[in-house]
């Protein structure tokens, strides 16, 4: 068998031993989330601007849930010591000290979900639902991953 410098092309590193299943399994995860997040209304422009204006607690009470259970599972990954399909000890490292990178990333973030009325996750949620202005806001965001990937090295971390 030929070695080739992208993994899973004509090797067997483990990206290409991999089984089928377990790729159907990540799909059949992200599809379960995309469902939740539609039908929890967490990618509804009505929501977001409730929560905006202060007017209910539901989203509040879906970031702080979400908040709490990345909290816990962090604590669990940590301390558990679980591994990956690969094998792999998952590892959760420590956030860089600094403030720059967080609120300038906190503004680009914000900016972005307050020109597209809706936080930049649920976006292929929305495009399997039917809101095709998405299709806009995908693009958006694709170019603007494209250019941090130009930019990066000229921007503060």
């Amino acid at each position: 068998m030929t070695t080739s410098p992208i993994p899973g092309v004509h090797d067997r590193s483990p990206v290409a031993a991999r089984p089928t299943v377990s790729l159907v399994v990540y799909l059949l995860a992200g599809l379960s989330f995309g469902v939740v997040l539609v039908k929890s209304e967490a990618a509804s422009w009505y929501r977001i601007q409730e929560m905006f204006r202060f007017e209910s607690i539901h989203m509040y009470g879906l970031i702080g849930s979400a908040v709490l259970t990345g909290m816990i599972t962090t604590a669990l990954l940590r301390r558990v010591g679980v591994r990956s399909l690969d094998g792999q000890v998952i590892t959760v490292t420590a956030k860089e000290r600094g403030w720059r990178r967080y609120v300038f990333g906190g503004l680009t973030f914000g900016l972005g979900w307050g020109l597209a009325g809706v936080c930049p996750g649920p976006i292929l949620s929305l495009l399997g639902s039917g809101v095709w202005a998405m299709l806009v806001v995908l693009v958006a965001a694709l170019v603007g991953t494209w250019l941090y990937g130009l930019l990066r090295d000229h921007l503060p971390h």
